[in-house]
């Protein structure tokens, strides 16, 4: 969608599942593939002859969804720090955040700060990981941040990050506030404007705002 000037993308994805090492690779793919492929049609008829045609082309994008990055330690290692609220060592194992290092994926991409346990895997309608219910040589699934919300590009600014508490599914969701600058050009100005052919417009006269954004807020 287009905000005045400004142009915005939301990706919404499930990308790739499983904990096998290597599985993370198959998650970069997802992401690289659904970048090289996804194509909008050109806009025409809107005053927008330069419309985005690829997810990056667009001034803002948010990306988020179910990303399925697991946390590369054991089940009872992950749970220890959970425990401790050591989001730092968890964090320094997150597969997003180690492929992202490593250039691999959502390369120029930035995510919020995490302060809150992983959203992944939990029992039906509780509190507690699906894996604390399981018989200790039954398959379990390692806790992670697989429920994430990442954005492109300038002018926006997050202002929260944070998970809710329903119990509706085996995830917990993320939700994220952003702060969004919009460019707006008022542009009847500028045709009156340019029908005087002795006019000298200044930059400043077409900014309807200061610096020529306005601040838009998104849930």
């Amino acid at each position: 969608m287009s905000l005045h000037q400004t142009s915005f993308c939301f990706v919404c994805t499930h990308l790739t599942s499983g904990q096998k090492d290597g599985d993370e690779l198959r998650r970069n793919s997802d992401v690289n593939e659904i970048l090289r492929k996804t194509r909008f049609p050109r806009v025409h008829g809107m005053g927008d002859d330069k419309s985005p045609e690829t997810i990056l082309e667009h001034d803002r994008v948010i990306w988020l969804g179910d990303l399925n990055y697991r946390i590369a330690l054991s089940y009872r290692s992950v749970k220890a720090l959970v425990e401790m609220h050591n989001w730092k060592a968890l964090l320094e194992n997150d597969q997003l955040r180690v492929q992202q290092k490593q250039g691999n994926v959502f390369v120029g991409w930035s995510e919020g700060k995490i302060y809150f346990p992983p959203t992944y895997k939990y029992s039906n309608n509780s509190d507690r990981y699906a894996g604390d219910d399981m018989h200790p040589k039954e398959k379990r699934r390692t806790p992670a941040w697989c429920d994430r919300i990442l954005w492109y590009g300038g002018g926006l600014r997050q202002l929260s990050y944070v998970r809710g508490e329903s119990k509706f599914s085996d995830h917990r969701p993320v939700y994220s506030i952003f702060l969004a600058e919009v460019q707006s050009i008022n542009q009847s100005f500028i045709k009156r404007s340019m029908s005087c052919s002795s006019s000298r417009i200044e930059v400043e006269e077409l900014l309807p705002y200061s610096n020529g954004y306005t601040e838009y807020n998104f849930l």
